[in-house]
């Protein structure tokens, strides 16, 4: 019987890590006591698999930040910023990498591949000088051990890290980065010998680009890698896993014939296809794990239909060649549902979390040997008809109006130069217009006041007052600062999507299903069931209380359809675009009041728009089609002179700039301060953008406060390249994560920036 798990969440059933990261970042604790939290997380998650019945269990998948930061720190590829003395990597290198410090910015962000997961970018060039500086991965495999467990260490592989990586700052764009693949080598040998000596019997490398359109040119570095590996690894059995997606024809030919490989891993779930290329391609000899159970979302397998799939091919591959798994690592769900005592019983039986997701590994793994729990079989099977038959899946009204969207177009009626015209006239603002995304600072007491409201140990009214209290302080603040177009800071929000959802029809909501973003940042997706619509009004009221306490512009605050979608764990039961109709539905409905409650600003964020794109370019068109359509369903009712924004966070969008430019938003706000300027790119090579634009000047995401002067270089940038009459000045994202003592003088800076630019501009005509 052989079961395998691709990897786990670190973060623990109650966040217990962001805990301690945040604790130790705000100096309240020390290195040590960071460690002791890390060490029990790790081992009782190890007990938790061996104690399962998981043969093959993960190592080295645990980490402080990011396992991409991790495998940087390995190799050594510590950008000259950070001055490192070159020795073994400590805390203060590795988090000034992730977070930034007072005198130098953090390394890149972006999305790790089509998930919400974000990873440090790696940033290379001729001159780094790799070497051996973070033995983790070895000293995590010796830990487990040291209590009685093997496992299974596992490395982000050489050809995935070099093609996840970026030229670093000076390097010439279009660097050859793969050339370094000789110059990494070396340390991944090192790695190596130092695991088959602490006695590892497997390793299993993560080469997930394997599952995007490759050229034969990077195909071949994956055989050349592995070709020079392959007397480091004798003695060692080879697991390369791929998920996210259907392997190529091409790279899973490129893939199954890596010399010195023992086995292979494959996403089942998303890559249903790659099921073909195993039954015609598969070579003989080799191991198949096969990723059945699936690591992204929450739903509990269809253990019969699982078990119908491995028995296919145990008849192709063999018995003893069949290894049960996840479809990705774990990471990407939630941790445990036994922390969910208050959620409903019926939509309960319908889920697995991580913890849960083992369980079904085993249990299928057993079937296969003819050791099916029949009592477990049946449960799930009664679930499953369940979940098909339960009325409060199915709402006929709502997949009638949502099918109806499906055949036609839904545009504004004027242009978007004639809005802007019509906005201007009624908002009169200045040139480069300031604001800010949305959230302000989240602070304990608030969070505290709305902990409290939900236990229902203060009334509604204690409640409307704190957070009306709360909003005039955020108001005055800006007028303070004389921001031009104001927020309210969302303090009656937990999370952007949990706050609609809870508000929407169809959803489910977890105490305890956080899943990491991104270092210590959790979300808690809320659970799509069932078809969704809006049964009131979910923002009028807070809007325009804070629309009546100033006279500048107040901006409505949306997230759209496509971001809700994506950050959700969604019915899998319907096509995703399906689900994103029926959402798009809602916020229109949405739009449609705050418009007539006199709110002429509306931002409809769609953060995510970029993250849902496909893995393979011949899919990227229809998501496309039905992500942008879905946005201007939302707004396509409004009058010219309601200004409508929206807002879109870290990703590579200059591949999917049309589609952006499709979405038809007045002003779009958009992350490009970690990315250097990225976005900008795209205009320099003649993309012309007529809408109003504001790429962010500083990156909230680091406690770094950045100078006027390094704001108005910013904003100088830009203006080379954007014209000035629709360029807004902002920061990359919202405010929540920050403290009011790094956003007020940040804000300050950048007021001071914008208005330094605006009598420049003056006096140069």
């Amino acid at each position: 019987m052989a079961s395998h798990i691709v990897g786990y969440p670190r973060m623990g059933p109650k966040r217990e890590l962001k805990f301690a990261l945040e604790s130790f970042w705000d100096g309240k604790s020390s290195a040590e006591d960071l460690e002791k939290v890390s060490a029990d997380l790790r081992a009782s998650i190890w007990k938790q698999m061996s104690d399962a019945g998981i043969k093959y269990i993960p190592s080295n998948t645990f980490s402080y930040y990011d396992q991409v930061l991790d495998t940087t720190a390995m190799l050594g590829a510590v950008p000259s910023r950070y001055n490192w003395s070159g020795t073994e990597i400590g805390f203060s290198t590795y988090f000034s990498m992730a977070r930034g410090n007072a005198s130098v910015p953090a390394m890149e962000m972006t999305k790790w591949f089509d998930t919400n997961y974000h990873f440090i970018v790696p940033e290379l060039g001729p001159d780094v000088k790799f070497s051996y500086s973070s033995h983790k991965a070895v000293n995590e495999y010796k830990e487990a051990k040291s209590l009685g467990i093997d496992t299974v260490p596992v490395l982000v592989g050489p050809v995935s890290y070099l093609l996840l990586s970026k030229p670093a700052k000076g390097v010439e764009k279009k660097f050859p980065i793969l050339s370094l693949l000789d110059k990494i080598l070396p340390v991944y040998k090192e790695v190596i010998g130092e695991l088959k000596a602490a006695g590892a019997s497997w390793i299993q490398f993560d080469e997930p680009t394997l599952v995007l359109d490759l050229d034969s040119h990077q195909l071949e570095s994956f055989t050349k890698a592995y070709a020079e590996l392959e007397s480091s690894l004798s003695g060692i059995n080879v697991i390369i896993e791929t998920y996210f997606a259907d392997v190529p024809a091409a790279a899973f030919k490129t893939l199954t014939s890596l010399p010195g490989v023992a086995g292979f891993g494959f996403d089942l779930v998303r890559g249903s296809k790659t099921l073909d290329l195993i039954k015609s391609e598969f070579p003989s000899g080799k191991t198949l794990f096969a990723g059945v159970v699936d690591g992204r979302n929450i739903w509990a397998n269809d253990l019969d239909a699982s078990l119908i799939t491995l028995q296919s091919l145990e008849g192709i591959v063999g018995k003893d060649k069949l290894v049960v798994s996840t479809s990705c690592s774990l990471l990407h769900t939630a941790v445990d549902l036994v922390n969910e005592p208050k959620l409903d019983k019926e939509i309960k039986s319908w889920l697995a979390f991580a913890a849960q997701k083992i369980v079904e590994v085993d249990a299928l793994a057993k079937a296969l040997i003819g050791k099916k729990n029949e009592e477990f079989f049946s449960a799930n099977s009664a679930a499953q008809a369940s979940r098909k038959s339960s009325p409060r899946v199915n709402n006929e009204a709502v997949q009638k109006a949502a099918a109806a969207l499906k055949g036609s177009d839904h545009r504004r009626a004027t242009n978007v130069s004639a809005r802007l015209d019509a906005q201007q006239k009624k908002l009169n603002l200045p040139i480069l217009p300031t604001t800010t995304i949305g959230s302000f600072p989240q602070t304990i007491e608030l969070r505290r006041v709305r902990r409290e409201y939900k236990a229902n140990k203060i009334s509604e009214e204690e409640y409307i007052s704190s957070i009306k209290e709360e909003i005039n302080k955020v108001v005055k603040l800006q007028e303070d600062l004389d921001i031009d177009v104001l927020v309210h800071g969302e303090p009656e929000r937990n999370d952007m999507v949990e706050y609609f959802g809870e508000q929407l029809s169809g959803f489910a909501f977890t105490a305890n299903g956080w899943v990491q973003s991104y270092g210590s940042r959790c979300v808690k997706p809320p659970i799509i069931y069932g078809d969704v619509s809006r049964p009131k009004p979910m923002t009028v009221f807070w809007s325009t209380a804070a629309q009546s306490m100033t006279k500048r512009p107040m901006k409505g605050m949306l997230t759209g359809p496509v971001t809700i979608l994506n950050w959700s764990f969604v019915r899998n039961d319907q096509p995703r675009f399906e689900t994103c109709y029926q959402i798009a539905l809602a916020i229109k409905d949405e739009v449609e009041d705050l418009e007539k409650a006199g709110i002429t600003v509306i931002q409809i964020d769609e953060a995510a728009l970029r993250e849902g794109l496909p893995l393979r370019k011949a899919e990227h068109a229809f998501y496309l089609d039905w992500a942008v359509h879905s946005f201007r369903i939302t707004n396509s009712g409004v009058q010219d002179t309601t200004q409508i924004h929206t807002h879109m966070c870290y990703s590579n969008f200059n591949d999917i700039i049309h589609s952006i430019i499709d979405m038809d938003a007045d002003v779009i706000t958009i992350e490009n301060s970690r990315s250097d300027e990225k976005l900008l790119s795209v205009f320099r090579e003649g993309v012309k953008y007529g809408a109003g634009i504001g790429p962010g000047v500083y990156d909230i995401h680091s406690p770094r406060i950045p100078s006027t002067e390094e704001i108005a270089d910013r904003i100088n940038k830009m203006l080379a390249v954007l014209e000035t009459n629709i360029l807004w000045v902002n920061p990359d994202c919202g405010l929540k994560t920050r403290k009011y003592g790094e956003v007020k003088p940040a804000l300050e800076n950048m007021v001071s920036a914008a208005k330094l630019l605006r009598t420049q501009l003056a006096s140069a005509k």
